[in-house]
């Protein structure tokens, strides 16, 4: 099979069981932070005497990554920008808003949002593991996303990905969205994201307290309680109401 047949098919594959990704890096990392704060890595070390700080500054990233997200979802049509695993779907091309300035911005948040958990673990073998095998993972993913991209909208989508870059943004390129802002598709389509990643950083912050004996972070215990029901009340709505629901989006 040509290299070309053989990443496109890598990357299809991929892409229907990127959730697991997640999965084995979080499995990962906390081990991988286990080890560290147990050995006492230099990193840990030097940022223990801050940790409060540091947590917050890690946490800052991953939101960075939420926002990402969430403003690339909430400008987008339906059809498009989803959480679809079995196939790759497009409606159509977006080319406005952050599609402007950058071909893939969901994996450009989704890429914030673990960066700042790898950081968490102040590992730094890990955290430029997690980099490699990140991109090595989305490289793929993003290869066959384009195939199917180039091969649906032809020309107009060569014009378009000959000028806007691949995953780095050029914030130049800027052109306004075409559509709103949609806050209730985010809420829809972003809910278990944001519940997810306050779970994950109450976790390792439990961590350092039942190894380290710090104080318990309690203003992240109460962000992740109010997400947690903030999330099931969504979910509810989501499921039995039509609340959330938006024409074309």
């Amino acid at each position: 099979m040509a290299l070309q047949e053989n990443f496109e098919l890598e990357g299809n594959w991929l892409f229907r069981y990127r959730g697991i990704l997640p999965l084995v890096l979080l499995g990962a990392g906390m081990a991988v932070y286990l080890i560290t704060i147990c050995t006492s890595g230099w990193l840990f070390a030097a940022v223990s005497p801050y940790w409060r700080e540091y947590e917050y500054v890690c946490l800052a990233i991953s939101l960075l990554g939420v926002f990402i997200r969430a403003y690339t979802v909430g400008h987008t049509p339906v059809g498009t920008s989803g959480r679809n695993t079995q196939s790759q779907v497009a409606e159509e091309l977006n080319t406005t808003g952050i599609y402007s300035m950058v071909r893939h911005p969901l994996y450009v948040g989704n890429f914030f949002m673990w960066f700042g958990i790898s950081l968490l673990t102040c590992n730094v073998a890990f955290i430029i593991i997690f980099m490699l095998v990140y991109w090595l993972y989305y490289e793929r993913i993003m290869f066959a996303e384009e195939q199917f991209l180039r091969r649906k909208f032809g020309e107009c989508y060569l014009h378009w990905a000959d000028k806007t870059p691949t995953f780095i943004p050029c914030f130049r390129k800027f052109v306004p969205s075409a559509l709103s802002f949609s806050w209730k598709k985010v809420i829809k389509k972003e809910k278990n994201g944001w519940f997810a990643l306050l779970l994950i950083f109450c976790i390792f912050d439990g961590i350092a307290v039942w190894q380290l004996g710090f104080h318990c972070n309690v203003i992240l215990l109460a962000l992740v309680i109010v997400s947690g029901v903030v999330y099931l009340v969504l979910k509810y709505l989501k499921k039995y109401t039509k609340l959330l629901d938006e024409q074309g989006r």
